[in-house]
């Protein structure tokens, strides 16, 4: 046996020995949850002392996680998830595994009908139907807005790159090329054109200087209070 669970405070812990670890270490990711790994020498006595020393990381750590993904997975109504312009259909069925269909704008999640919808792995398939639909969003939207306002403002770049990009909204290489996080598609509208905008600007002017932010402001108006909301959102 390589792995055990424990749960202290009804928190559920995944014990895991790990041949490549030296020391020990926890984690709380989302949808994942607790998992401590020790090195394949140590006994799980280790591991369930860890555990019961760090008690209260954990708590709050994990608090902090589930917020965000409560922050990330929008409220699933009625077995639906409406994304921009998109719907996601949870449907349970006789199946095994969940399973995921694209049609045009509805994205169908089957998932085995003995599990309960808010269960874990229907969460986990959630999130991973949603970035599914965000990277669609991103293809057709960033694309087409990233031209239109290169056009509009007689800034060219070199190449665009839509990412799964949790750190950043966006970024721009020396050679001008532009990354775009697919997470744009949880913004509002002007809040997507002001990110594009700012990695526009930074075709001309590299840094984040005085003349940075004069020439994004004769782009996007109040470029600074744009900054502010931006940062109001989360990106991971």
């Amino acid at each position: 046996m390589s792995s055990k669970f424990l749960v202290i405070k009804n928190i559920k812990i995944h014990i895991q020995k790990n041949v490549r670890s030296r020391n020990m270490s926890i984690s709380v990711k989302p949808f994942s949850g607790v998992r401590i790994t020790i090195p394949m020498s140590y006994s799980f006595y280790h591991g369930e002392k860890l555990a019961r020393e760090k008690i209260g990381w954990i708590e709050t750590h994990l608090s902090r996680i589930k917020s965000l993904q409560n922050e990330y997975l929008p409220g699933i109504d009625n077995g639906a998830i409406v994304i921009r312009n998109h719907i996601i259909q949870f449907i349970p069925a006789a199946i095994r595994k969940i399973t995921y269909r694209m049609r045009k704008r509805l994205m169908v999640v089957k998932y085995p009908a003995e599990l309960e919808i808010q269960s874990e792995e229907v969460q986990k398939s959630a999130a991973k139907a949603i970035e599914k639909v965000y990277r669609e969003e991103a293809a057709e939207y960033l694309s087409k807005r990233l031209n239109d306002l290169s056009d509009k403002y007689n800034l060219p770049f070199n190449e665009l790159y839509i990412k799964n990009i949790k750190s950043r909204w966006g970024s721009c290489s020396g050679k001008n090329n532009i990354n775009l996080s697919i997470h744009l598609m949880r913004l509002p509208d002007h809040l997507i054109d002001y990110v594009i905008l700012h990695e526009l600007a930074h075709t001309k002017v590299k840094d984040h200087s005085k003349n940075f932010w004069r020439f994004l402001g004769t782009l996007s108006g109040e470029a600074k209070a744009l900054d502010k909301e931006l940062k109001k959102f989360r990106i991971n």
